[in-house]
């Protein structure tokens, strides 16, 4: 029968000779044999064994649970159960690690828009992908009042040109501005911007928030901390951060 020696083994399974040599210390590849010098010899079924233990390796089970199971009679039903919560295990790293990437991409695009960006822009950056979430949430709430505005203004606007009778579409706007007003206050008391320069979470007086020069995720606003006038970050307001009204 051909016997192995560790660094034959080793180079067959594809480690190294020390990891052969921990799982001999660990247990669970013992020599099938000595040699008159002392060295360890290892037979084909150890060669077969060692395959089987870099696989489960490769599946990320950790050493001890791979000896119990080397070591049960019902080694299937062990291994199944063993396989579940590695499954489990690598879904949950998994999902760490698309979120880790999100943020990754996301800070990577701020970057791109910040020509401004200092040490501690990181901070102000960290808290919009923190809550871009909830900001895209409130504006998903408001489509619902913008769909019934154009509805509303659309129609009574075709029924004015059509019958020559106003009314409804001078209610109609009624409606819309009514409408446009609360949303916008809606919108306004969930909100809060960045300032660029000082980097103070603040949030302006509704008029000129209301009627300032915006873009998806900026609007032009003077810091009510520094005074520095100019686009500032767009972010859902959290409560218990501080801001300057």
């Amino acid at each position: 029968m051909p016997e192995y020696t560790t660094g034959e083994i080793a180079k067959l399974c594809g480690v190294s000779v020390r990891t052969i040599q921990y799982y001999d210390s660990r247990g669970i590849l013992a020599p099938s044999g000595l040699s008159e010098g002392g060295r360890r010899l290892y037979s084909e079924e150890d060669i077969a064994q060692m395959k089987i233990i870099c696989f489960l390796r490769e599946l990320g089970l950790p050493i001890n649970s791979i000896k119990e199971l080397l070591t049960e009679e019902h080694s299937g039903d062990i291994l199944s159960i063993l396989l579940a919560e590695q499954e489990k295990k690598l879904k949950s790293e998994l999902e760490d690690k698309e979120l880790q990437l999100k943020k990754v991409t996301e800070l990577k695009q701020l970057l791109n828009k910040d020509s401004h960006f200092t040490i501690a822009s990181i901070g102000d950056m960290a808290y919009v992908i923190e809550h871009k979430e909830k900001l895209r949430n409130t504006r998903f709430l408001l489509i619902p009042a913008g769909i019934a505005m154009d509805i509303v203004e659309i129609w009574t606007l075709i029924y004015g040109i059509m019958t020559g009778k106003w009314l409804p579409f001078a209610l109609g706007m009624c409606f819309v501005f009514a409408t446009g007003l609360l949303a916008s206050v809606f919108y306004y008391k969930r909100t809060a911007y960045i300032c660029s320069v000082c980097h103070t979470v603040f949030r302006p007086a509704f008029h000129k928030c209301f009627f300032a020069r915006h873009t998806p995720d900026m609007r032009k606003l003077t810091c009510s901390a520094c005074g520095h006038h100019g686009f500032c970050v767009e972010i859902y307001k959290k409560e218990n951060k501080t801001e300057n009204e």
